[in-house]
């Protein structure tokens, strides 16, 4: 169910891509690599997405005109509030975005970094959030 609360709706991606990799993602018999790559990408495009839906909270960026939202324009306003911020997004994006999403990166370790990146953004968002 969809909540109101942005942070707790990534939160909420981060759980379902905890679950993806749970319920799916076979690992090798030495547990360090998982067999199927489809289910890294999934679990990779829920962690991005809930760190994008955090950032959005805090930042409010407005769709360009004929295009989206790019990672170049949250690097811009965060480079102005958040230079250690700006510093995990840039690996987040390379870990998240790139190797598990894209590339589908198998790696049990660089998965795991993927989650504690996302998690990292997420809480780091939420202190930014006035309390209500």
């Amino acid at each position: 169910m969809k909540s109101n609360n942005p942070i707790e709706e990534s939160r909420r991606y981060v759980e379902n891509a905890q679950k993806v990799l749970r319920e799916n993602g076979k690992l090798d018999k030495d547990k360090i690599f998982y067999e199927d790559p489809k289910y890294v990408r999934a679990a990779g495009n829920y962690l991005w997405l809930g760190v994008l839906l955090a950032l959005e909270a805090v930042f409010h960026l407005k769709k360009r005109k004929n295009s989206r939202v790019d990672i170049d324009d949250y690097k811009a306003v965060i480079t102005k509030r958040d230079k250690k911020l700006l510093t995990i997004l840039n690996d987040a994006y390379n870990v998240l975005h790139l190797s598990m999403t894209y590339d589908g990166i198998q790696s049990k370790k660089i998965c795991d970094e993927g989650f504690s990146y996302a998690n990292t953004i997420i809480d780091r968002c939420a202190s930014m959030l006035p309390n209500p």
